[in-house]
């Protein structure tokens, strides 16, 4: 896992399927490194370029591949091999890569992205067999692949007059994002409905007033036994009125032998 970590790109397996990818890195790679004539027929490079290229080539193999060639020194003769090997793939992936592109329809994706992507990955897989894919192409491919209910919006993008297929899908990408917020913000509450805190506070004063705190508190307008309270008429029970009157002078007889006690915390009388 150590050793897979450091490589550059995906190492070609004996499957070979990643063949074609595989020699499009190798190919850039090498350039960069000032070793691209190695691998070509006839070449005037060093035993020592010789040995770099052969050591980058072998370093991204599988296991299975560096076994099978092992023996091979040089890369002029092990890039061949490979040609040999596994060129007629091309035959392979070039019809799958049509068929994807005949029926790739931007109705069948739920968001930009994934069109975007999976457009690429066709088109990379076209030009990898020789099959060129323009600009124009891929706006033909978008605009006629509409879903038939934008009819009316796919008419207005080509009136827009792109050139560049990514002006076109930065467009459709945009519209996308603010189009999935209105429906948010749309279904955050029911059209025509006022929002919650003014609900809450309009209900906030109904309680309020139902628990008397209006105006009319005021009035003496209640029933019950005390309904004659603020007018001189006699307590409904005098005899109980008495009764409490005669307890009084006791409850001041208590107090006054409470004031000559000392004070349980400074020993004082009168308090």
């Amino acid at each position: 896992m150590s050793n897979l970590s450091k490589l550059e790109f995906v190492a070609l397996d004996i499957s070979g399927k990643s063949y074609m990818s595989w020699v499009r890195n190798v190919e850039i790679h090498l350039d960069a490194m000032g070793l691209a004539d190695t691998t070509k027929d006839k070449n005037q490079v060093s035993n020592q370029d010789c040995a770099k290229a052969m050591i980058f080539l072998c370093h991204h193999f599988d296991e299975a591949l560096k076994i099978e060639y092992i023996t091979v020194k040089d890369p002029v003769i092990l890039w061949n091999n490979l040609k040999d090997k596994y060129d007629h793939l091309k035959m392979v992936v070039l019809p799958q890569a049509r068929y994807d592109w005949t029926y790739l329809r931007l109705q069948d994706f739920k968001s930009i992205i994934e069109y975007n992507s999976a457009m690429f990955r066709i088109i990379s897989q076209l030009k990898l067999c020789g099959n060129n894919i323009t600009d124009h192409d891929m706006l033909e491919k978008t605009f006629t692949t509409f879903h038939a209910s934008n009819m009316l919006l796919q008419q207005q993008y080509r009136e827009m007059g792109f050139k560049k297929y990514s002006k076109l899908i930065s467009h459709l990408f945009i519209a996308e994002q603010n189009n999935g917020l209105l429906i948010k913000n749309h279904e955050s509450r029911p059209t025509g409905s006022c929002p919650f805190p003014e609900v809450n506070e309009m209900n906030f004063h109904q309680a309020k007033r139902r628990r008397g705190h209006g105006p009319s508190r005021d009035h003496s307008h209640g029933r019950g036994r005390n309904s004659n309270h603020g007018k001189n008429n006699a307590p409904i029970n005098p005899t109980h009125h008495q009764q409490w009157k005669k307890k009084e002078p006791k409850h001041e007889a208590v107090q006054a032998t409470n004031a000559e006690n000392a004070c349980y915390r400074c020993g004082e009388k009168g308090h």
